[in-house]
This record gives structure tokens, sequence and C-alpha cells, in this order.
């Protein structure tokens, strides 16, 4: 609580902190070839599957039911593993160039170095998945068959809603991440913990052969949750509606930046 008071009191301080580990964040050459990753997967995926949808299940001409917005936005389930390594480093390469020391003498307040962290991370996970998202819909627009399909709707809202909320859970991807990180302080460790807890969730779910169990995992799984925020049809269908989805992913972040700070606190760098 004292911290965040001290924080609150001297807001130059904190913009200092955000300036100095957004200058560490992009005078990384990995920073920006992750972003770049992630668009190309994130574009590259979508408009594959946007292209290989073929109207011949359909029982008529205009009966195709297939959510084209979220199967445009699919390729997020790639792009977000170049977010969660790009957030992982901003915390574990510290450590593991012994740089971390130097940070905290420059900058005793350690909950105020993690929220500086947050802040820039967050910013680049935005401007990925908002090049992602736009490029997502743009080329699915174009490569979606136009036998038997509307085209893809980029003016309505629930396509707004789609695309703003695939951005902002690849900025809680990137939070979430970045607690891990800081939690565990080990790059390898820290990557492959945050990728088993998206990716298992939906192996489980397809495992479990009880329904019941099955709507459990893909409910409160984070990535499975937090993906429900793509749907734009049939959402009375969703184990969980997009926003509480969302809401389900954000407290994954939460709990792991708490656990995170606590720790970064707690022991010696």
């Amino acid at each position: 609580m004292r911290d965040a008071v001290h924080a609150a009191v001297h807001p130059a301080h904190a913009i200092r902190a955000v300036h100095a580990e957004w200058t560490k964040l992009r005078t990384l050459p990995s920073t920006w070839w992750l972003i770049v990753v992630t668009v190309a997967l994130t574009v590259a995926l979508g408009a594959a599957a946007t292209a290989s949808l073929s109207a011949a299940p359909c029982p008529d001409a205009g009966g195709c039911r297939e959510d084209t917005v979220k199967l445009a936005l699919t390729g997020v389930w790639l792009g977000q593993s170049a977010v969660v390594v790009l957030a992982v480093l901003a915390m574990s390469g510290e450590y593991v160039t012994g740089t971390i020391r130097t940070s905290l003498t420059a900058l005793p307040n350690r909950l105020r170095l993690l929220a500086a962290k947050a802040a820039v991370v967050t910013a680049a996970a935005v401007a990925a998945g908002t090049l992602g998202v736009a490029g997502s819909l743009v080329a699915g627009r174009f490569a979606l068959p136009t036998d038997g399909f509307d085209p893809l709707p980029l003016d309505e809202g629930a396509t707004l809603r789609a695309a703003v909320g695939t951005v902002l859970y690849l900025a809680l991807i990137a939070l979430l991440s970045l607690g891990v990180a800081a939690a565990l302080r080990d790059t390898a460790a820290a990557v492959t913990c945050v990728l088993t807890l998206l990716y298992a969730f939906p192996i489980l779910a397809g495992l479990l052969s009880d329904p019941d169990w099955e709507e459990r995992a893909r409910r409160f799984g984070p990535a499975t949750a937090g993906m429900a925020i793509q749907a734009t049809r049939d959402l009375d269908q969703l184990p969980i509606a997009p926003w509480p989805g969302l809401a389900v992913l954000a407290a994954y972040a939460v709990v792991a930046l708490g656990v995170g700070g606590a720790l970064l606190r707690a022991r010696d760098a």
C-alpha cells in the first residue's frame, strides 16, 4: 500500500520508470521481430482458415452459418505465442543478463518497476494486436469465398466488439506472461508455464467425454474463455459469454501479476 501511495505522489518518477522500460524494450532486436511474428502469424493463419471455407456442406446457397469473423481472427491462437515470449523476456531477460540489479538500484520500488514493465509490454501487445487484427479482417474479407458466404461484415457492432476484444485479449496475455515471468524468473520455465496454461485447456476439453466437464474446461480455461470475445454468431451456444470470458482471462492476469509482484518484493534480485 505504501509503495502504491508513493508512486501516486510522484507521477514524474512513474513516467521516468515507464520511459526507461520502454527504452530497454525497444532497443532489444527480439522485440521488433516478435511483434512482426505476432502480426504475420495472426494474419496468415486467419487468411488461410477463411480461404479454406467451402459452401459444399451448407444446406443451400444462403444457408452457410459459419462465423466468418471469428474464423478470420483464428490466427491469434498462434500469434499469442509470440506475445508470450515478448512479455516474458521483458522480465526474465534482465535476470539472464544480470541487469536486474542495475534496474533495482535505479528504481528500488519493485512494484513500480513491475508496473512500468506492465505498461510497456501492454503497449507492445496492443500495437501488435491492432495490426494483426486489422490485417486479419481485411485479408479475411478478400480470402472469403463469395459462393455461399456473405462478405465479411467489417462495419457491424459484433465485428467491432470481436476486433477490440481480441486486442484486449492479447494485452491480457502479455500481462499474464509478465506476472508468471516475475514469479519464475527463468525464460524457458515461464514460457513453458504460460503456453501450457493456454493450450492445455483446449486439449483437455477435447479429451473429456463428459459434456459438463468439457464445458467447464472451456469456460474456465484462460484462452478458451478469453477467445469467446471473438464470437459474433450463436452466442447462446457458447460455454461462456464474450465479455465474461474475457473477464476470466483478466482474473488469471491479475493473479499472476499479484503473485509475481509479491515474490519480486519478497526475495533478493
